[in-house]
């Protein structure tokens, strides 16, 4: 990351607005990389930490892994919906004010959670936090592109990089970290970690996000570009097939019907106002996009079933305390790290998600040989593994996105790849929940073993289909001076 840090030159904050571009006024403004960077990273400590604290909220509340499951959807519920809408916010009226509203919900989501006297409390605290930490990301994206556009700079690949390895190198950090804060503060302190952190996120978003002016229709008409009832449809039509995922079954269908019935009405809509919240036409016209989405929602899916389906087993089936779990886990994200870092100078995305899909379908083929007293170095040598493909394929599809995205809606784009992981992750919790039942046990972690190696091999399908992933950081020649610049096709 250091690396990738010193290849941003020290410039000037932006102005209020976003100008043209012009080199002359220095390179990227370093004071927006912390503000950046821990907005970005709220999401993933709090992914992470939770992973190793499901076990003693279990415990604490007589809850099963089927229902403590929803420590995690809820979650990724508020997020899946919450992400796009304040992305397309921060697209109309600038990062700023979000950062701050997002950060401080944060900071009142850890207070609720450390005081939960009950399950339902505290998934009521991981609702709000959910809508709390999908702010920092789309702001983030939001920022490189606007920093683009007053250097000239068009290649943005030190910043990017930056921004996955610091995410990476939080979640590092969040299963030891969770398991610390168990050792001497009880489950409790895995969500009272969120107050210093807003606190932190406020003085910073305060300080250095530059206060922005809103485009001129959103000044002018705030509610009519905001297109309220098509986030409403939007969120609806999430809301039940999230819903259904949680919960699949034949007495649920209803769910899928009413999911059916939001998205047309949405879609409907979408197509016929001046001032959509998606717009649907050119996110149709833009199949390479789409196809980054799939490949977001695939991962994921794998990601997060390793992230807790593993984790829940190596403390109920493997017989591991929380901090040495938390230990376990820390080769995954210190590989991811290392391999990040390494491969961030290069643009191209294509070799990295070919490699990532490799890497997991080797890592989730080890799982199966995985036994109630397997060794420790087998343990690690999974978690190695996995980290490849972990560092691989979320540098490539944040990207992707960079360069295959709308300009001027690089926020809810940038939401929107968060919110197609959310629901891998939900998949992923859903299954979980699924395959353990009561009890985290080798014949569950196989089973959900299985379920990863098929999607794994899906995600391997669809990247070699895409013959459009080629173009991204290909060399390509200006007509006007005869120079070769870096891609920045959409």
């Amino acid at each position: 990351m250091a690396r990738a840090l010193r290849r941003l030159r020290p410039g000037r904050a932006p102005g209020p607005e976003p100008g043209p571009a012009k080199s002359s006024r220095g390179g990227f403004d370093r004071r927006l990389l912390a503000p950046m960077m821990l907005g970005s990273a709220l999401n993933p400590v709090n992914s992470s930490i939770i992973s190793v604290s499901l076990v003693p909220i279990g415990a604490a509340f007589g809850a099963p892994p089927s229902q403590t499951a929803w420590l995690i959807s809820a979650l990724y519920l508020a997020t899946s919906i919450g992400q796009p809408v304040v992305g397309r916010l921060i697209d109309l009226f600038g990062p700023r004010r979000l950062f701050l509203v997002g950060t401080a919900l944060t900071g009142v989501a850890g207070v609720v959670g450390m005081l939960a006297p009950n399950l339902g409390v505290l998934v009521a605290a991981r609702v709000v936090l959910g809508f709390g930490t999908c702010s920092g990301y789309p702001a983030a994206m939001y920022l490189i592109r606007s920093e683009a556009r007053r250097t000239g700079e068009e290649s943005p690949a030190g910043v990017l990089t930056a921004l996955a390895v610091t995410t990476q190198t939080i979640a590092v950090i969040g299963p030891s970290l969770g398991g610390l804060l168990i050792a001497v503060g009880g489950w409790r302190a895995t969500l009272a970690v969120n107050i210093p952190l807003a606190l932190v996120g406020l003085y910073l978003g305060i300080r250095r996000l530059p206060a922005t002016r809103p485009a001129r229709a959103a000044a002018e008409r705030p509610l009519a570009v905001l297109d309220l009832p098509g986030m409403a449809l939007f969120a609806s039509a999430l809301v039940c097939l999230l819903l259904f995922l949680m919960n699949p079954g034949a007495g649920q269908w209803y769910l899928l019907v009413l999911t059916l019935a939001a998205a047309s009405g949405f879609a409907r809509r979408e197509l016929r106002v001046a001032q959509p919240f998606i717009d649907i036409r050119v996110l149709g016209g833009n199949m390479p996009l789409l196809a980054t989405y799939a490949r977001a929602l695939l991962t994921y899916v794998v990601s997060y079933a390793f992230l807790y389906g593993y984790t829940q087993w190596l403390e109920e089936g493997r017989g591991l305390s929380a901090s040495q779990t938390g230990l376990v886990q820390l080769p995954l994200f210190a590989t991811a790290i290392v391999v990040s870092t390494l491969t961030g100078r290069r643009q191209a995305v294509r070799a990295k998600l070919l490699v990532g899909a490799v890497g997991q379908i080797v890592a989730c083929a080890m799982l199966l040989l995985l036994q109630a007293h397997s060794p420790v170095w087998l343990l690690l040598g999974v978690v190695l593994v996995l980290g490849v493909p972990q560092g691989l394929n979320s540098l490539a599809l944040q990207n992707s996105v960079y360069h295959q995205a709308d300009p001027d809606r690089m926020g809810s784009s940038a939401g929107l790849l968060r919110t197609f992981g959310y629901l891998g992750a939900i998949v992923a919790s859903a299954a979980n929940g699924a395959f353990f039942g009561q009890r985290a046990d080798t014949g569950g972690l196989h089973d959900l073993a299985w379920l990863m190696l098929a999607v794994s091999v899906l995600f391997l399908a669809v990247t070699v289909a895409d013959r459009s992933l080629r173009r991204i950081g290909k060399p390509q020649e200006d007509p006007a001076t005869g120079s070769r610049a870096g891609s920045a096709e959409r």
